[in-house]
């Protein structure tokens, strides 16, 4: 019990956004306009974060899982089509597939040290049945894109980039989404840059961005936002399309957000070294990316236990020093419905599904806390508790 004369215990948490009265001030400017769906603010947010990538243009879309759908939607996915997806991210890509009626084909990842989709596991499971491959940029890290890029379109098939932890991340080969076929993006809460909920999507074929920008909102040949600007009440529906509009509210707290990021990042960057240095002496814990020295988003700060160390034990001491932790990701091809009822779908020559690194994850990955609201004083208590539940 705390007591006037016992300090409250240090408290940790996971996640934390940088929202402050910039945005606040941003949101009651389009309150105040009275016009609260996409619109012109909307449109402004798309040119800024497209001109942030060096991408021609963007879709600004309701979620990051919409803009998974919306992309896979472009590309034709559609039922018994097979897409290469990672097992080791958030269950949306596999979703999104199934919702297409395709079947997700699980990938391994290369290993501890770097949890992002294998190349060799790709080439393996591509067969003519496939019709895309996703790749998730864990953690804000490059994938190995460039590679598996090249793979996919010897077989004349696109690639989506998962970039939903790496906003405006450069690497030699161009900024991360914009290097496979097509990049989705989220803004959902704990991300890096966030509307509250929102996503972003970005196309190398600009017929392909305008499909995605035209099921954004049922296909209609005319928005809302242009109908009442020009008086005009006619429209018409050449497509089947969807309602995955964001709103303006969320455009243009992302207007504040994608100004703010390279601030933020910053000291994500600083954070993220500190770890790296504090944890560097623990036996047997691995960091991923240990080595990585360009550009990333630092958006997860995970660490691989020992073998043997019991992650719910070490987790529930933490917790009890008031450090919050989490688990990205339990792996998707062992969540019931895709271990019981996808599975069943996938065609019988199909090469086997084998994910023995993703697995030998799957009970000691943990995500300790990393956002911009962090000190370095947090640092060094959330890595010397870690050390200290490690070794007991």
């Amino acid at each position: 019990m705390t007591t006037a004369d016992t300090p409250a215990p240090h408290r940790v948490d996971l996640a934390d956004n940088t929202v402050s009265a910039q945005e606040i001030a941003a949101v009651t400017d389009v309150l105040s306009s009275g016009w609260l769906s996409a619109g012109p603010v909307t449109r402004d947010f798309e040119r800024r974060f497209a001109a942030a990538l060096d991408a021609p243009d963007a879709v600004a879309v309701s979620s990051g899982t919409a803009a998974l759908h919306l992309a896979l939607s472009a590309l034709g996915i559609g039922p018994g089509d097979e897409v290469i997806v990672p097992s080791l991210t958030f269950v949306a890509s596999a979703a999104m597939v199934t919702l297409q009626g395709g079947v997700p084909v699980f990938a391994d990842v290369l290993s501890p040290g770097e949890p992002t989709l294998a190349p060799d596991d790709v080439a393996r499971l591509m067969t003519e049945r496939t019709k895309a491959v996703v790749v998730m940029h864990y953690g804000g890290y490059p994938a190995r894109t460039r590679e598996i890029t090249d793979l996919a379109r010897a077989h004349g098939v696109p690639v989506v980039e998962d970039a939903a932890h790496a906003p405006v991340v450069r690497t030699p080969d161009g900024a991360l989404g914009t290097i496979g076929d097509i990049g989705c993006f989220s803004f959902f809460a704990s991300k890096n840059m966030t509307t509250g909920e929102g996503g972003m999507v970005v196309a190398r074929d600009p017929d392909v961005l305008e499909r995605v920008r035209s099921a954004r909102a049922h296909c209609l040949t005319r928005s809302t936002w242009d109908r009442m600007r020009t008086g005009t009440s006619d429209y018409d529906v050449p497509g089947l399309g969807l309602n995955y509009r964001p709103t303006e509210m969320a455009s243009a707290i992302g207007r504040v957000q994608l100004a703010r990021l390279p601030d933020d990042r910053r000291i994500r960057r600083e954070l993220a070294r500190r770890y790296h240095e504090m944890l560097q002496g623990v036996p047997g814990l691995t960091v991923p990316f240990a080595t990585h020295q360009a550009d990333t988003a630092h958006h997860l700060m995970a660490v691989v236990l020992p073998p043997g160390v019991p992650r719910p034990k070490v987790q529930e001491l933490l917790k009890a020093a008031g450090i919050q932790t989490s688990v990205h990701y339990p792996p998707t091809h062992l969540l019931s419905y895709y271990r019981d009822v996808v599975a069943g779908r996938r065609d019988p020559a199909t090469p086997e599904q084998r994910l023995p690194v993703t697995e030998a994850l799957a009970g000691t990955l943990l995500s300790l806390p990393l956002h911009a609201r962090m000190t370095a004083d947090d640092v060094a208590y959330v890595a010397g508790r870690l050390t200290e539940a490690v070794k007991r």
